[in-house]
């Protein structure tokens, strides 16, 4: 691992164990921390077919090993614009289907610009979906379902972190992801 992948992996951990544990953003995230489930790969490779297989390299990574709860696939170079990292997603989630992981994998992804659609980019509560790096998240489908099962009113969790950014406001989030 090169001094600038650790670097990448360490500021996302940061942001993982600073933002979205420490103040509940994601409430299933505290115990993949503490359990050290979650799995930190960096694709070096800035080229959308190479970054797209490294994905499915992570999705069979999750079949082979059991105890790797997520993956966070960091993209550090070559996705910066925000629009054309959603059109890699939508790829991205079209593939995961194709290649037979509906139902099996979520895609969840995060940006340092990210943005709402339909609301200004100035908007704290962005910062909710924004990380230090454009960031491509599998998660195990089964394991949301039995979390959402054992969580009060799941649906409350977007409304009630907009409302905490917003709160917050967009100082308090600039002075965690430092990227």
């Amino acid at each position: 691992m090169t001094t600038d992948t650790h670097q990448i992996i360490e500021q996302t951990r940061h942001w993982v164990q600073q933002l979205i544990v420490k103040y509940n953003i994601c409430p299933f995230a505290r115990r993949e921390v503490e359990r050290k489930s979650i799995r930190y790969s960096v694709a070096e490779n800035r080229k959308p077919q190479v970054v797209l297989q490294q994905l499915l390299d992570e999705a069979k990574h999750l079949d082979t090993t059991p105890e790797t709860e997520t993956t966070l696939l960091i993209l550090p170079s070559g996705f910066e614009g925000f629009y054309e990292f959603l059109n890699l997603v939508d790829v991205a989630d079209a593939l995961l289907i194709e290649e037979g992981y509906e139902g099996v994998y979520q895609l969840a992804h995060f940006h340092p610009d990210y943005c709402f659609e339909g609301e200004p980019q100035d908007d704290p509560a962005n910062y909710t979906n924004r990380a230090p790096y454009p960031t491509l998240h599998l998660l195990r489908e089964a394991s949301i379902e039995g979390a959402l099962r054992d969580y009060d009113d799941p649906e409350s969790i977007p409304e009630r972190n907009i409302e905490f950014a917003r709160r917050k406001g967009a100082g308090f989030f600039k002075a965690i992801l430092p990227v």
